[in-house]
C-alpha cells in the first residue's frame, strides 16, 4: 500500500485516482463504503451515519445511505467511472449500545446495513465484500489502486478483504 493517506470524516466522502489510501476512523454503527473502478484505478470512500435522508433541505447528502451512495456514484461517473465496473465493499454497522425500553431506535447499525444493501441493489452496484455487525468500532483503510480494504480494530488482527 502506498503512503499517501487521505482521511474521510463522518458524513463525508473523498475520491482518489491512480494512487493513495483513503481512511476513515470510528466506524461504529456508521458504515464505510469503498467504491472501486479498477480500470480507472478510481476509488471513493463514503462514511454514512444513518439509513435514509429525511432532511427537508437535504443539505447533508453524505450523512445518509440513500443520498450518499447516489452522490458518490454521480461524482465517480463525472470522472469516467462506469456502473458496470464499479464494485463496493462495506464495513461497520456495529451494535454499539444496548438500548433498553421501547424507544423505537433499535439497532441503528443493523438498519444502516439493510439500507446500504437495498440502495446498492437499487442502483445496480455489485457488493463484493462485507465486514459488518458485531459490537466493535472499526478503522477502514482502502487502497484505490488494488481495491484492497483493511479493517483495524483495537486489540485485533487486521482483516484484509
Amino acid at each position: 500500500m502506498s503512503e499517501s493517506k487521505l482521511t474521510v470524516g463522518i458524513a463525508d466522502m473523498k475520491l482518489l485516482q491512480g494512487d493513495g489510501i483513503l481512511v476513515t476512523y470510528a466506524l461504529g454503527s456508521c458504515i464505510g463504503l469503498c467504491f472501486h473502478d479498477p480500470r480507472l484505478r478510481l476509488g471513493a470512500l463514503l462514511h454514512i451515519m444513518l439509513p435514509l435522508n429525511m432532511e427537508a433541505g437535504r443539505t447533508h447528502p453524505l450523512k445518509y445511505a440513500d443520498t450518499g451512495i447516489k452522490e458518490t456514484l454521480k461524482q465517480m461517473e463525472a470522472r469516467g467511472g462506469s456502473r458496470s465496473r464499479i464494485t463496493v465493499k462495506i464495513a461497520g454497522g456495529a451494535k454499539m449500545f444496548e438500548i433498553s425500553g421501547g424507544s423505537g431506535l433499535g439497532n441503528i447499525g443493523q438498519r444502516n446495513i439493510e439500507s446500504v444493501h437495498a440502495v446498492l441493489k437499487r442502483e445496480n452496484i455489485r457488493l463484493i465484500g462485507e465486514h459488518t455487525g458485531g459490537t466493535v468500532a472499526r478503522t477502514l483503510l482502502f487502497d484505490v489502486v488494488s481495491g484492497q480494504s483493511c479493517i483495524r480494530s483495537y486489540g485485533q488482527k487486521d482483516i484484509i478483504f
